[in-house]
This record gives C-alpha cells, structure tokens and sequence, in this order.
C-alpha cells in the first residue's frame, strides 16, 4: 500500500521534545519557541513572526489585526476553507475570485473589477508553494490601499523573485500540519511585515494581554487589554518543529528529486494532451510541497482514483470551489458566481503520493501505473 501522505521524522524529535520537557517550560515562548521564530525572521526576511497553534490561528490572528469588521475580503475560491473563514468570523463580507486558467493561484487580471470602496484586503494563497505574481497583487492594493495577506500554508522555503514567499504582504501565515513539508502535527506561524501590527499581535497572541511587554520588563504589570485568543502553541509543538526546521534543505532536496521524477516521466502525458502538468512561472521556485496533474474530465479523474486505488496507490484530489459551498450559499449576502477556472480544479485536479520516504521503486510504480492507464 502507497499512501498519499506519510510524515517522515527526522529522528531529533523526541530528543528535543524530552529538553521542552526537561527545562521546566514547556507552556509555550519558550526557547524552542524563539528559535523558530527566529528562523523565520532570518531566513525568510519576516519582520516579526509568531508561532501558533495552526495556519487556520495565523489566519485569524490577521483578520482580527486589519479590523476587517463590516468590510470586503477578496479571497479565491479554489482553497481551503480556512483562508475564508478566519475572515469571515471577523464579520468581513467574502468576495471570491477565479483562478488563472493554467493554475490553481488566483488570478490577479480578475481582481481589480472586484474592488469597491468598502474593500479591505485582498488574501492570495501560494497553492503547492508556487507564488502568486505578487508585483500585480502589491500594485494594486498600493492603488487602491488595501491590505494584503498571503496564505502561505504551502509555501515555505518558496520564492517570488528572490523574494521568500510571506515577506511580501503585510501578513502571512504558515502551516506545519502533518501534510506539508516541514510538520509538527498541527501547528503555524504568523508572519508580520507591516511594523504597525507588531505590538498588536503579541497582544491578540497572549489571550489579549500585554504579556509579552512585562516578560521584556518594559511594563510593570500586565493585564487584559484587547481581545485575543489562546494562540500560543506549547513548547513541545515548538520543540518538534524545531528538529524538522534544522533538517529542512535535506528535505527539501530529497522533495524536489521526488517532484522533478514525476514531472520528468509523467511529461509524456502532457505532450499528447492526456493530462496537463503543474506550471511553475518564471518569477516563481518551486519548493516539491506537492505534484499534482489535471485530468480531461471530472469522471477521468474518477476512474484514475479508482484504478489505483484498486493497486493500493491512494491518490486524491483536493479543494471544492468555497463559492459553491453550503455555508456560503447560508450567507445573507451570497451571490451566485461564475468563477470556471476554480470548477476546472475542483473537478479534475489530483493530487499523486508525495511524501520524503517516498521510495524510487514505489513512485517508479506509481508512474508506470498511470501510463497504463493512458496507455503510454
């Protein structure tokens, strides 16, 4: 049996977990805590970065920072469910926009029609950690001054331009979950680039205290302040993240070997037009967060699913188009919309094995599978 997913661990994690546990601090903001942060801070170029308990935190932690109340959030409709809802638990209406039509990111041509007056921010997601073009994204809310956030979930050590993926807009955030490339089980980051949420989002970070201020000693006393929420993760999430952060080129090395194999092999395919493979920009890295392929039809895909699974290979596809969804169509102001692009995914993207233990002899099989199936 070949799974889809398989979370590979590097072998320090309960080493570093036993010295969490060990150091007597093990609440969270600890020194496994700081190290990852400052990762973050100084190899990604992130102004201020605070760990969390999920990317789905992170994500509300940046609604509630730009006070979107009452206002517009764009966000695209092929993602998951999270990028909207922070938003929309924040009482922000959703505007959802299409994707371009060779990729799942958003569309950014599509994105100026969509602005109105009460527009606030506009939410790019870097699907499989490919960038969004973030030159026409930044222009445009520079223009019609918005906020932008980057769900970077996928992204991570990821680029735009030289630039790392999360550095760019105002807000960011990030996710260890046990599907991405470097995991703690559940856990995420928020990335703070604009200085002004700084201050803020340690408070909302701390359950709405000013905290982290009286640990610095530049206050006397804490107490509650704002409102917030408990989005600090506990040291040992910090602690496991930590051993997969210290490995992270050997994993990216070995998780772009897996990507180019089936890019490489799989790219018959697409030169008969049986498939259309992943598309990486020339502004964009690639960082192997996943391979996927698009088939014809919704049914091709169905009965390659089914013809793998029947040779115990899990391959599975992904998002449902938000804008199509039940809570969405509750929503007083939903409005039916054509978005054909996010459709085309929701209905003929699938997601192949991707995983670091991802043996050569395994993917060799699941490759030679699928050009069976095509009859290549």
């Amino acid at each position: 049996m070949i799974p889809f997913n398989k979370p590979y661990l590097t072998g320090k994690e309960p080493h570093y977990i036993e010295q969490s546990v060990m150091s007597g601090k093990i609440s969270g903001n600890g020194d496994f805590t700081k190290k990852c942060q400052h990762y973050f801070e100084d190899t990604y170029n992130i102004k201020k970065a605070l760990l969390t308990t999920s990317c789905t935190d992170a994500l509300e932690m940046c609604a509630m920072l730009i006070d979107c109340k009452g206002y517009e959030v764009i966000v695209p409709s092929y993602t998951f469910v999270s990028t909207a809802l922070a938003f929309v638990r924040q009482g922000a209406k959703i505007v959802f926009a299409d994707s371009k039509s060779d990729q799942p990111n958003i569309d950014p041509e599509q994105i100026e029609a969509l602005i109105t007056k009460n527009t606030k921010a506009i939410v790019v997601v870097h699907y499989a950690g490919v960038a969004v073009d973030m030159d026409k994204i930044m222009a445009l809310a520079k223009t019609y001054n918005l906020f932008v956030i980057e769900d970077a979930a996928q992204a991570i050590d990821s680029y735009y331009k030289e630039k790392p993926l999360g550095s760019i807009g105002h807000l960011s955030a990030f996710s260890f979950h046990e599907t991405k490339n470097i995991i703690s089980g559940e856990g995420g980051l928020l990335g703070i680039n604009d200085k002004q949420f700084i201050d803020r989002a340690e408070i909302l970070w701390e359950k709405g205290t000013n905290r982290s201020s009286f640990f610095r000693g530049e206050i006397n006393k804490y107490g509650w302040v704002d409102t917030g929420s408990s989005f600090l993760p506990s040291e040992v999430i910090a602690a496991f993240l930590w051993a997969q952060i210290e490995n992270i080129k050997p994993i990216q090395a070995k998780r772009i070997k897996i990507w180019d194999n089936y890019y490489n092999q799989l790219n018959i395919l697409e030169q008969n037009n049986k498939i259309t493979l992943p598309k990486i920009p020339d502004f964009a890295t690639n960082n192997a967060h996943m391979f996927y392929i698009i088939c014809k039809t919704e049914n091709q895909r169905s009965e390659l699913i089914k013809f793998l699974k029947e040779k115990e290979v899990y391959a599975v596809f992904h998002y449902l188009s938000l804008h199509k969804s039940e809570y969405y169509k509750s929503l007083d102001y939903y409005k039916a919309t054509d978005l054909p692009n996010s459709d085309k995914f929701t209905s003929q993207l699938l997601r192949l094995p991707f995983y670091f233990e991802l043996e050569e002899q395994q993917q060799q099989l699941i490759i030679d599978l699928i050009l069976e199936f095509f009859n290549e």
